[in-house]
């Protein structure tokens, strides 16, 4: 696949992901307090899916392997919301079964190779390690965030969500950097601005 169509997509992905701190930001400022709106993990949901097409199109194990594990924790906390089975029955289904659809199509095919994926003969191994801790680094905040809002029986973003997601912004602009990844670079500088307003926004107005 052409490059420009791969940086389409994974810009696209990256648009999504902004929009949805961008919106929630906007509506926190308005509310004067961290909140959560329904937009936030339908975009997130949407930008997950590209995302995770742009990895494997990047030949990038980092990449996928972050959005596999917060893919459906975004479908959780849609239905948290009471937001998830408003959608129609075939949309559901597309969600839930097209990222399954992609792994088994693709390594049937013998197009995904988990092994040339982990061992990139262009991509030191330490570079590697340290796509996969920043991935996991930031992924861990949706993880934090799924526990607290089981608990809390609402979705919520706690504190301890935008102190992970900075940590791990940081990290993986460290990795764009070395990558030569122009979508994960901007993705996160964006993002990590809208993180610090809210660790600001929480302390102030808790």
């Amino acid at each position: 696949m052409s490059s420009f169509l791969t940086y389409t997509i994974g810009f696209l992905a990256q648009i999504l992901f902004s929009s949805r701190l961008i919106i929630q930001w906007f509506y926190s400022e308005k509310k004067r307090k961290v909140v959560t709106p329904t937009i936030f993990w339908t975009l997130s949901l949407l930008g997950s899916l590209l995302l995770f097409i742009y990895g494997y199109l990047r030949s990038d194990f980092a990449i996928m392997l972050g959005q596999s594990l917060t893919y459906f924790i975004y479908i959780r906390n849609l239905q948290l919301q009471g937001q998830w089975n408003k959608l129609s029955h075939l949309l559901r289904f597309v969600f839930i079964t097209f990222p399954l659809y992609l792994i088994i199509y693709y390594y049937n095919n013998n197009i995904i190779d988990l092994d040339v994926l982990l061992r990139e003969t262009d991509i030191p191994n330490w570079l590697i390690y340290l796509g996969i801790i920043s991935q996991l680094t930031f992924t861990l905040r949706f993880v934090y965030q799924w526990i607290y809002s089981e608990k809390n029986k609402e979705s919520s973003l706690p504190i301890g969500f935008w102190v992970l997601s900075i940590s791990g912004s940081i990290l993986i602009l460290i990795y764009s950097i070395f990558r030569s990844d122009p979508v994960l670079f901007i993705g996160h500088i964006i993002g990590s601005f809208i993180y610090a307003r809210n660790i600001f926004i929480y302390f102030k107005f808790r």
